[in-house]
């Protein structure tokens, strides 16, 4: 079935969330969790195994959950945050890797002198803190979301990452392609032999962009928000 990113997902009593990302084995090219949160609220993220997703009985590629919303939310969280100096890295876990990150540097601080005219100002200081916020993802394991780019063999940057098709046995089969702007956006299914790398938040093929251009593709079509 193929796994679109942004798509809704359904548990047991109802739709619970949307897929945000997908988390892969970057060596077996399988997909190991599924990445579930409320519409726009990335910060509620919870971490699904794949054994616990099935497609429904529809035929709109429909994901189904064998879980309840309530028990959704009493799963292995997400996002988390860490307070560390330039350069630092989140304390390493040795059940867990860091995924898609995102940093968030504090504001300058300084004081000025109390006084009167002529008192000089002292300079201001420089936080060299930065909040970093991130995914925490299992041990050797990548973490792939719907902006994630896709570059060619030859270093082009050539759209993002739009969804997967997997098999029974959730290895991938091939990756989407959304290239495009957005009155010109289009689909192209690139198979998983043409990737050479995935890795954090970057798909890396072996082809080439002139070879990607001859590949099949349609137009995309969808309505703006949650999809499905």
């Amino acid at each position: 079935m193929r796994l679109d990113l942004g798509d809704a997902i359904h548990c047991a009593d109802g739709v619970c969330g949307e897929l945000t990302d997908l988390v892969i084995d970057p060596t077996t090219r399988r997909v190991t969790h599924l990445v579930v949160a409320p519409q726009h609220r990335h910060d509620l993220a919870r971490l699904v195994p794949v054994e616990k997703a099935h497609a429904g009985s529809s035929s709109d590629n429909q994901v189904v959950l064998d879980y309840t919303a309530a028990e959704i939310s009493e799963l292995e969280p997400v996002r988390k945050s860490a307070y560390l100096r330039l350069g630092e890295v989140p304390v390493e876990d040795p059940d867990w890797e860091v995924g898609v990150t995102d940093m968030l540097a504090l504001p300058s601080y300084g004081s000025l002198a109390s006084g009167g005219l002529g008192t000089p100002i002292e300079p201001l200081g420089i936080d060299e803190h930065v909040t970093e916020i991130y995914d925490r993802v299992p041990k050797d394991k990548v973490e792939i979301r719907r902006s994630s780019s896709v570059f060619s063999g030859d270093e082009h940057l050539l759209g993002h990452v739009d969804g997967f098709v997997v098999g029974s046995d959730e290895l991938i089969s091939h990756i989407v392609l959304e290239q495009g702007h957005l009155w010109g956006k289009k689909d192209v299914t690139i198979p998983i032999n043409s990737v050479a790398k995935i890795d954090n938040d970057e798909v890396k093929l072996n082809l080439s962009k002139d070879e990607v251009g001859e590949l099949n593709s349609v137009p995309v079509r969808r309505w703006m928000g949650l999809r499905g």
